[in-house]
């Protein structure tokens, strides 16, 4: 790709309170560690020392301890960690609190689209953990079996993920958006014996029934559907299979035994669409996924166990498993919202934070340009002052949203810890801290313990100009392979370098050793030779004052290779002209080259976006074409799919 010029100032620097104070600081003083530069050497070096010392850290407990922290014999695909050691995450996460300060404190704040709000302390989810342990075990759930998690973003959500783990099983989450097709071709995939659904919910004020679309997904292997009456409506029924989840929790112990597994049993599957064939099951231990999780919480976010933590996400997605592992294994405080941040108003978001009393808030960048088409005045009725963190993570930024969610929600005084990695790799390969200063859109660097690289189409390491997201050694949060499909993961990540983890976005690190995201390599742009990803040409276009959103895709052309689409949301009472298209065009090639001025601009309500907000090109490119757009479950606005044809 071409060379790297995204720039920009310093515009955020940590004061000397908030690097002491900081647990990154303190993590690195106990081990004698003088710089950030020292840190990550000697975790990527020294790769036995550092992860011990992060589950230390984490306080992490064995029932029977580890005989070698990795064991990579059958290759660094196959890398195995905590060898021999038994313990059960749920352990780790909820049983250690009993008896302690933690467990009065709140482990869950909940809120309902509807206004209805909840809260469970560690001690409260523990119980309810437990009856629904209970519960299972009477219905015949035995370890190693998978049971499917399809509801809302509540508090027995958490409980229902928790309780499969206990008893040894291997939770799998779904997006409570999915449609009964994706549904289905997941629990025929993994072999689900569990359904966990509820009858309905919010969104937008309006009720959806989710019962309907599980009774429809329900494949053959499927013993018991555990349905929570959320709404309290009347909804179908098969007395052989569905069970009423009060009816069946009411009467059991809040006593349960936690099943010892061992340290690499399988946990969770979690699938992740892939650009073409069915999506792929990452699979993930007790000492993976979860470690990986509030690892990257603590050292990157400095997440302290007074903190409330709300990341705008689903279950479905990995930013949900992620919120309640690291915030139960810290100790902290995690949020819960059931419905849409637009409902019923615009500053849903803000009075969420408010109302709280949020300190730590993570967001998608899509999401900031959605909200940006409404001004400042519905972040201006709240109070934000909870905020200690700003976090992000899905897209790649443009710097004019980066600077409005830094402006707006952080007064310009508090960082944005920008997030980067993926369902595969538990979290983070690349993020921000507080001990670094921040140019907009960049992150401090590779996470400790990730050796990652940027290299060009050698495998060579490059700097100052665009290349390929790489990780030379493993990480204890990398998947143990696609469920059912290793040759699959393999081919995937493992077999272009021998030995390097290949992630497909193109990343730079500039001058000052801050590091870039700039999009999903196979979402790359090629024209007239030249290769430039989606967001060059999308922070151009959300650069111009009209416009809040963008998506660039090439299309074939028979002279240039590529031919440049743009798609363009402006702002509200934004006139369309041919006056602004063509300035829209000339701005592109004034500022990124003539021969890159788009063929193509068309204007479009709404982009083609999942529920966490991020942006579909694939499905984008698919409907221009004309083209079977394939599976379309995962999107918020399937609609949107026709609009970009009927805009053509």
């Amino acid at each position: 790709m071409s060379e790297f010029s995204f720039g920009g100032e310093v515009v955020w620097r940590p004061s000397d309170e908030i690097v002491a104070e900081s647990r990154l600081k303190k993590f690195m003083d106990s081990h004698g560690i003088a710089s950030l530069e020292e840190l990550q050497r000697r975790s990527t070096e020294d790769i036995e020392w550092f992860w011990t010392a992060v589950l230390n850290e984490l306080g992490i407990e064995f029932h029977s301890p580890y005989e070698r922290i990795l064991d990579t014999s059958r290759g660094i695909a196959w890398s195995r960690w905590c060898c021999a050691g038994k313990m059960n995450i749920v352990h780790n996460c909820l049983d250690k609190w009993r008896g302690t300060g933690v467990a009065r404190r709140e482990a869950i704040r909940w809120e309902g689209e509807n206004g209805e709000t909840r809260t469970f302390t560690y001690e409260e989810l523990n119980h309810e953990v437990c009856r629904l342990a209970n519960a299972l075990r009477v219905r015949g759930m035995e370890k190693g079996d998978v049971a499917a998690l399809f509801m809302p973003m509540m508090p027995e959500t958490v409980a229902a993920l928790f309780a499969v783990i206990k008893l040894g099983g291997i939770i799998l989450p779904l997006f409570s958006g999915y449609g009964a097709a994706a549904v289905a071709e997941r629990l025929r995939d993994s072999e689900a014996k569990f359904l966990f659904t509820v009858d309905g919910f919010y969104r937008r004020g309006q009720k959806v029934l989710l019962k309907p679309v599980a009774d429809e997904a329900v494949s053959s292997s499927v013993k018991h559907v555990l349905v929570f009456k959320r709404l309290g409506i009347s909804i179908p029924w098969t007395p052989s299979r569905d069970l009423w989840w009060q009816e069946e929790v009411v009467q059991q112990s809040d006593e349960a035994e936690t099943d010892q597994t061992d340290a690499e049993d399988p946990m969770m599957i979690i699938y992740t669409s892939g650009t073409t064939g069915r999506p792929k099951g990452a699979l993930h231990t007790h000492c993976g996924f979860p470690i990986k999780a509030a690892q990257d919480m603590l050292l990157g976010f400095d997440v302290r166990r007074e903190d409330v933590l709300y990341w705008v996400t689903d279950l479905g997605w990995m930013m949900g498993p992620w919120e309640v592992f690291g915030t139960t294994l810290l100790g902290a405080t995690m949020v819960l919202y059931e419905g849409a941040l637009d409902f019923p108003g615009p500053d849903r978001l803000w009075s969420l934070v408010d109302q709280h009393r949020v300190s730590i808030l993570g967001v998608s960048p899509t999401l900031i340009r959605s909200l940006m088409r409404h001004g400042t005045g519905p972040a201006e009725q709240h109070d934000l002052s909870s905020l200690r963190i700003l976090g992000s993570t899905g897209e790649p930024w443009n710097p004019d949203p980066w600077l409005w969610f830094f402006h707006t929600a952080g007064k310009g005084r508090l960082p944005i810890i920008n997030y980067s990695g993926g369902t595969e790799t538990s979290g983070g390969l690349v993020s921000g801290n507080v001990l670094t200063p921040l140019k907009p859109c960049a992150f401090s660097g590779a996470v400790p313990g990730i050796a990652a690289d940027v290299v060009d189409e050698e495998g060579v390491s490059v700097r100052g100009q665009v290349g390929e997201l790489v990780v030379r050694r493993p990480w204890i949060g990398m998947t143990r392979g696609f469920w059912k499909d290793p040759e699959r993961y393999f081919q995937t990540y493992w077999s272009r370098f021998p030995d390097v983890w290949v992630h497909s976005d193109w990343a730079a690190v500039d001058e000052d050793g801050l590091w870039y995201i700039l999009g999903r390599s196979d979402d790359t742009i090629k024209i007239a030779g030249k290769r430039l990803g989606p967001a060059e040409v999308e922070s151009v276009l959300v650069g111009h004052p009209v416009v809040s959103e963008a998506a660039a895709i090439g299309v074939p052309d028979p002279i240039k290779g590529e031919a440049l689409v743009c798609f363009c949301v402006l702002k509200p009472a934004t006139g369309v002209s041919e006056e602004l298209r063509e300035e829209l065009r000339t701005r592109v090639a004034e500022q990124l080259g003539k021969p890159l001025k788009p063929d193509v601009l068309k204007f479009l309500d709404d982009l083609p976006k999942t529920r966490n907000a991020k942006i579909m090109r694939r499905i984008i490119r698919a409907a221009y074409l004309n083209h079977d757009p394939g599976d379309l479950s995962a999107l918020e606005n399937p609609q949107s799919v026709e609009a970009v044809r009927n805009a053509l």
